[in-house]
């Protein structure tokens, strides 16, 4: 019975180790079935969603991200300008209460995994959103813009990052491209022209 008994747990113990391996992603060697430019001196990162930061944000699929070569240094006018696309699982609905509140928590969770809350409790402040739609550009679904106010937890001080959103699906794929924009640069600025031809560039599959 002991013999019996062990190797059932041995038979979960190896099925449960599968699981986990084929549930392993790499995102930096994941074949994507569209194409997203990958720019020279820009950096990549992929997730899978659910965010493990932003449970709440229910979608399934994954999150590819392009980081302009200077997102990270504020002396630049890049600081903080980068853009990133979901590649969902279905077609859920977006309208601006979803995005707001979808932006709402993406972005206090990546403050609270950037931060030690009780250091800095005197400069936290809640995140907030405002987004509203714009005028559908070609391709797209729904084309929204607005902002998020929150702190920059490179700095630590407010910063108010403004957004193009666009929605698409693909002919043939149950599938729901959610691709954003991102600047603290006002729409008018160059960084915007960058980030937008990755959009304009973008393609539902590989040739």
């Amino acid at each position: 019975m002991r013999n019996i008994l062990c190797a059932v747990v041995l038979l979960l113990f190896l099925k449960s180790s599968g699981q986990n391996a084929k549930e392993e992603f790499g995102g930096k060697k994941w074949d994507a079935p569209y194409v997203l430019d990958t720019l020279k001196g820009w950096d990549v990162e992929r997730f899978l969603i659910p965010i493990s930061f932003a449970p709440s944000i229910k979608y399934k699929g994954v999150e590819d991200i392009r980081f302009t070569p200077g997102w990270a240094k504020k002396t630049t006018d890049e600081y903080w300008s980068y853009a990133f696309l979901w590649y969902l699982d279905g077609t859920p609905p977006f309208d601006a209460n979803t995005i707001e509140n979808n932006l709402k928590a993406y972005y206090t969770g990546l403050i609270k995994v950037n931060t030690d809350p009780a250091k800095i409790a005197d400069k936290l402040f809640p995140v907030t959103s405002s987004i509203r739609s714009r005028a559908t550009e070609k391709g797209d679904l729904k084309t929204f813009e607005g902002s998020v106010a929150m702190l920059d937890y490179m700095s630590q001080q407010p910063i108010t990052l403004n957004f193009v959103i666009h929605i698409r699906s693909c002919e043939g794929k149950s599938k729901t491209f959610v691709f954003h924009e991102i600047s603290p640069r006002p729409y008018s600025d160059d960084v915007w022209k960058r980030l937008h031809q990755l959009w304009v560039n973008f393609k539902c599959n590989k040739e």
